[in-house]
C-alpha cells in the first residue's frame, strides 16, 4: 500500500530552501493570515533559524524575514 508523504514548512531543516505548493487549512482566518505574510503558491522560502525548543522558526522569503509557530508552519506544503 502506498503513503502519500506531505512534506511541510515544519520539517525543513536548517538551510534549507523550498517552494511553496499548497496553504492549507480548515480555519480559513489563519489560512488568510498566511497567504497576506506571503507564504503564497511558488513562493520560494528558506529555513534560516529555529528557536532553542524548535518552536517558532524564522523564515527568509520575498527579501523579508518571517517567524511563525511550528503548528502554523505545518499548514503550508512544499517541493
Amino acid at each position: 500500500m502506498w503513503q502519500i508523504f506531505m512534506k511541510t514548512l515544519d520539517l525543513l531543516k536548517l538551510g534549507e530552501t523550498a517552494k511553496i505548493k499548497a496553504v492549507h487549512g480548515e480555519n480559513t482566518s489563519l489560512r488568510r493570515r498566511l497567504l497576506d505574510m506571503g507564504l503564497t503558491k511558488d513562493t520560494m522560502v528558506t529555513l534560516t533559524r529555529k528557536a532553542p525548543l524548535g518552536d517558532p522558526i524564522e523564515l527568509n522569503l520575498r527579501d523579508y524575514s518571517l517567524t511563525i509557530r511550528k503548528d502554523d508552519a505545518k499548514l503550508v506544503e512544499v517541493v
